[in-house]
């Protein structure tokens, strides 16, 4: 989104005097075509919302202020009817916003003319196959290429850190100035539903090499490399520090495949569902979203932290966060 004065006032106004979030986190189906051991969403394929439900979602968000409109997990591209949603969200005048692992990338492309950013789950190069069980190289580069025709701005990669992938991560950031798209990092989190030997194969467990591999992201930044994350963040996760206030719940609206409305993508705290009203689920929750980031869990999602310190006036985070 562009960081215009307007935008700006609309953000603010919407946030800090309606004190009602900025975007609308739909995961917009329950199906996956991929398996990655790591992933809990792609286990639940329950009901989803149905296109009608899903446009008069987005209308009821727009009279409710949204701005942005965040369709993801467990695979966007499966649902055939994507673009209608896209193209309806745009309609509204809503930004619009898709995460994707990319391997439908290639094949659907040229239908998301009306997307206006694009993020694909690049977790490596050479490791990529070890972690989510296909070739990079041959399945999902290709459509990343393929979709930077049709996207006015600029792709981004997000690559989660773990234990797997730190010695790619150089060749990665090259990849990405390379292709002339944006990458950001964030570390693993262990969620709690995955067996344990998952993460004692995946998680971070050599401290010391994966500060180093931080140290190298925040100096290839430095360098003018198309990193995204602040220094501020790239730091915070380098020393896994979660000293922050988190205002996730204050600026997502998170929907879930079957419309349930919950805090955030960690604390799965439901509210009540799309069905009963924006409004009515987000003044009869607001005590409720108050107390939860109190005990919450802490994670470093790269999309909720920078924003909470944007939502803070964090100076460092203003200049230097590059995302939308």
């Amino acid at each position: 989104m562009s960081r215009s004065p307007f935008t700006a006032t609309k953000a603010f106004w919407q946030t800090r005097i309606r004190k009602r979030p900025l975007v609308l986190s739909h995961a917009i189906n329950s199906r996956c075509n991929m398996r990655c051991s790591f992933c809990e969403y792609w286990k639940q394929n329950g009901p989803e919302m149905t296109l009608q439900e899903i446009t008069g979602l987005l209308d009821e968000a727009k009279d409710f202020g949204i701005m942005i409109y965040n369709a993801w997990t467990a695979e966007p591209l499966l649902r055939e009817d994507l673009p209608q949603i896209l193209q309806h969200a745009r309609e509204l005048g809503i930004v619009t916003f898709l995460i994707t692992n990319g391997l439908l990338l290639e094949k659907r492309a040229e239908q998301l003319k009306d997307l206006d950013y694009l993020s694909v789950s690049v977790d490596g190069i050479n490791s990529y196959r070890e972690i989510r069980g296909v070739d990079f190289k041959t399945k999902i580069l290709p459509g990343i290429i393929k979709a930077k025709r049709y996207m006015k701005n600029p792709i981004l990669m997000n690559c989660v850190l773990s234990g797997r992938n730190l010695d790619d991560i150089e060749e990665l950031i090259r990849l990405a100035a390379e292709l002339g798209v944006s990458i950001a990092f964030e570390p693993m989190y262990e969620f709690s539903g995955i067996a344990d030997d998952v993460w004692k194969n995946i998680g971070v467990r050599d401290v010391e090499k994966y500060r180093r591999t931080v140290d190298m992201i925040i100096q290839m930044k430095k360098e003018g490399y198309p990193i995204i994350n602040s220094y501020t963040y790239l730091k915070m996760a380098r020393d896994m520090n979660t000293d922050f206030r988190c205002h996730a719940g204050e600026l997502i609206l998170n929907v879930t495949a079957d419309g349930t409305i919950e805090h955030c993508r960690v604390e799965r705290e439901p509210l009540g569902n799309v069905k009963d009203g924006l409004q009515k689920v987000w003044e009869s929750s607001r005590e409720k979203r108050k107390l939860i980031p109190l005990n919450c869990h802490r994670c470093l999602f790269f999309g909720y932290v920078e924003n909470s310190l944007l939502y803070d006036m964090n100076l460092e985070v203003m200049r230097h966060y590059k995302w939308m």
